[in-house]
């Protein structure tokens, strides 16, 4: 299995290299931002889950055009942008109180956001090829998934603070701002990293960039994304708050929960070529698909704290083990010069469901009804799973053709 990995392009490496140190400090962030805005920072529920719903929303504002920015002027300066935005908001966050400010940082969030999705996934697909294409996307999950679940495991680091006089408070801004400079470092890597630039398009504007030859499959695979992430958004980004409201536990025993299911993540991601090759890559998406949604339905159910992260875990390990895989499929089918703004529009189209339905997943939460979001999941993602399957059930790569004659 792990053959797959032998002769990744150098460039493909050093983007995989560039992901560690800010899916480190975002595994941090992303698992913590809920608790630490409404337990440590006194924000209300209501208005911390509109918050992370405006960066939501601006990334999705902003990936599109972004996007088709990364196309037209280099997706490298995009990535480069991004890494740079994203990693100074998380210092941002941690070092204001004040609700317009901190609204104002959750816009810029997004910006940052923006960049970097619809330039990464482009950029990689670029440097891969076809043949290592699906490796290099597993490869680079992995990577991105350990070190996130090492963020979650930061966050008790606060107690070490806490030893050496600082507040409950201060500790959490010490950790934040910690975090946020080593992520800004990894922006040599990228900067090591060559390209080849698009094509201009006989000095055309940005319409000329929208992706018109692949608007038939994007359409599709929007659609099935957009339901996910819309169940997804009911209470992935919140976890930490959910387990607080369900069994009174605090993030310094859940975010270690939530980092141990992003590594397990990341041992699932190195699976993802041996399913290709197994399954073919459509139906290695369904099948991890539809097995994850069981365990999703499950977590409410569980009897204690122990049960529901163990069965949350299982769901997050299965779900996530079709990432690089769609990844790869959604670079695979579109065309070349037009992937950056395929990635923006997907991108988009999934933030903005998954942000909107934050914010109601917050309010099931301030509302006691704590089993509702992934009762409406269940459905959405049951859907979602038919409609791919109907959608793309035929679907083959030139790299599956290459496997089978191999």
């Amino acid at each position: 299995m792990l053959g797959d990995y032998r002769g990744i392009p150098r460039e493909a490496m050093l983007l995989v290299y560039a992901t560690l140190l800010p899916s480190l400090a975002f595994g941090m962030f992303y698992t913590d931002i809920s608790y630490f805005l409404s337990s440590v920072q006194g924000i209300g529920d209501g208005y911390m889950s509109v918050l992370i719903m405006v960066m939501g929303l601006s990334s999705v504002a902003f990936s599109i055009p972004l996007g088709i920015a990364a196309d037209r002027y280099g997706r490298k300066k995009m990535l480069i942008m991004g890494n740079i935005v994203e990693s100074l908001i998380i210092a941002f966050f941690a070092l204001t109180k004040d609700p317009a400010l901190l609204m104002g940082i959750a816009l810029l969030a997004g910006i940052g956001e923006a960049g970097f999705a619809a330039s990464s996934s482009a950029l990689l697909a670029d440097t891969a090829g076809d043949m290592k294409r699906t490796a290099s996307f597993s490869l680079f999950s992995f990577v991105s998934a350990v070190a996130a679940g090492i963020g979650g495991f930061a966050i008790p680091a606060v107690s070490i603070f806490e030893r050496f006089g600082f507040s409950n408070q201060e500790a959490h801004v010490a950790l934040y701002v910690l975090l946020a400079v080593l992520s800004l470092a990894s922006t040599a890597f990228i900067l090591m990293v060559k390209e080849v630039r698009p094509e201009n398009k006989d000095g055309a504007g940005m319409k000329a960039y929208l992706p018109r030859k692949s608007i038939g499959v994007l359409k599709k695979y929007t659609l099935t994304g957009f339901m996910i992430a819309f169940g997804a958004g009911l209470f992935v980004p919140i976890m930490t708050r959910w387990f607080d409201a369900a069994y009174g536990v605090s993030d310094v025993v859940s975010g270690p929960i939530i980092g141990i299911s992003n590594i397990l993540i990341g041992v699932a991601a190195l699976t993802a070529p041996f399913l290709a090759r197994r399954l073919g890559i459509v139906k290695a998406i369904v099948t991890t698909q539809a097995l994850s949604t069981a365990f999703m339905l499950a977590t409410p159910l569980s009897l204690n704290f122990y049960m529901a992260s163990t069965v949350y875990t299982a769901r997050t390990f299965l779900m996530n083990m079709a990432s690089p895989l769609e990844n790869s499929l959604l670079m695979g089918i579109v065309a070349k010069e037009e992937r950056g703004a395929a990635s923006g529009i997907s991108s988009a189209l999934w933030r903005l469901p998954n942000a909107a339905s934050t914010a109601l997943g917050g309010w099931m939460i301030a509302s006691g009804l704590l089993a509702m979001p992934f009762y409406i999941a269940t459905v959405l993602y049951a859907i979602s799973i038919c409609l791919f399957w109907r959608f793309f059930g035929r679907t083959r790569l030139p790299e599956e053709a290459a496997y089978e004659s191999g």
